[in-house]
């Protein structure tokens, strides 16, 4: 036996782990442990900090639900996931479209529409037209390439947090035709505060942050041969485009809707054309930075 002291405490844990026979386990444990200890070294943690810290934690796990995934929220608002995915963007063997955030708010079941459908289930908000074209980083077209997408509606509600998971609105899946064009009607989205009920709310407030998202329509591309595409555009408009508190945004992703668009399929309403490149994909690819917040639990297993 032999006592612990601040520093060897940390080499202790260390022996323990040592026969780990994962290696990227191994590897990914250790280093966790190291700047776990120098964190709280460095700031000189206390008892009491540290049991704040663990409670809230746990109220963060207790608001996770399958239609609420508060970690993940959690994890948006420190830049983590911001993190996460500028990582895994280096490891494409090509990027096209720069990505973005898939945030809390995806459903991997949305219902599928034809060309030229609105996602909006019922709406008396005016009309919106999406529309662009799927290519890989050529420009050549990807024919029948996927296109996931799903927003807030006109009041900056998504229909996870209107309808807890028992209904779907404003999302939907489409696919391109054979020269890679899609387009589908919706409404302007508006810009919202995330979720601020919670312990991340809680936080948000404590830190003197607004804890709004510029308003935004999120995008889950594919094609096969292709690396899946996460992404979002943004509206310039919106007063925290420079300021989103999850740091989803990029400027090639920001746009603005016309009025009277000549190349719009639908005419007669607002108008934005964007044009998406996929990247190739690589055999080891993988996978997208985010989940369904139903599927979140089945992967821990």
């Amino acid at each position: 036996m032999r006592d612990l002291t601040t520093t060897s405490v940390t080499d202790a844990v260390f022996e323990q782990m040592g026969e780990t026979p994962n290696p990227r386990l191994k590897q990914v444990m250790e280093s966790l442990v190291r700047h776990m200890h120098d964190f709280a070294r460095d700031v000189e943690l206390t008892p009491d900090e540290w049991l704040k810290a663990i409670g809230f934690l746990t109220k963060v796990g207790q608001t996770c639900t399958p239609a609420r995934q508060e970690f993940i929220l959690l994890s948006d608002v420190l830049g983590f996931s911001a993190l996460v995915n500028l990582l895994h963007d280096k490891t494409a063997v090509e990027l096209g479209t720069e990505s973005s955030l898939l945030g809390p708010f995806y459903q991997q079941n949305a219902p599928s529409f034809a060309l030229g459908d609105s996602i909006a289930a019922t709406s008396d908000e005016p009309e919106l037209l999406l529309y662009g074209q799927v290519t890989d980083k050529t420009g050549k077209p990807l024919p029948n390439a996927s296109v996931q997408v799903w927003q807030t509606d006109a009041k900056g509600e998504y229909d996870l947090q209107k309808f807890h998971g028992e209904q779907m609105d404003m999302r939907g899946n489409f696919r391109c035709d054979s020269e890679g064009r899609f387009h589908f009607r919706a409404v302007k989205p508006l810009g919202y505060y995330i979720p601020m009920d919670g312990p991340v709310g809680a936080l948000i407030r404590a830190q003197r942050r607004h804890g709004c998202r510029p308003a935004h329509i999120h995008f889950l591309i594919g094609a096969d041969g292709y690396r899946e595409l996460v992404t979002a555009i943004y509206l310039a408009d919106d007063e925290h485009i420079d300021s989103d508190t999850v740091f989803g945004v990029s400027s090639s992703l920001v746009v603005s809707p016309r009025d009277n668009d000549p190349d719009a399929p639908i005419k007669g309403i607002p108008a934005i054309r964007y044009d998406f490149r996929l990247g190739r994909a690589a055999d080891n690819e993988t996978g997208r930075v985010g989940a369904d917040p139903s599927q979140i639990l089945s992967m821990a297993e």
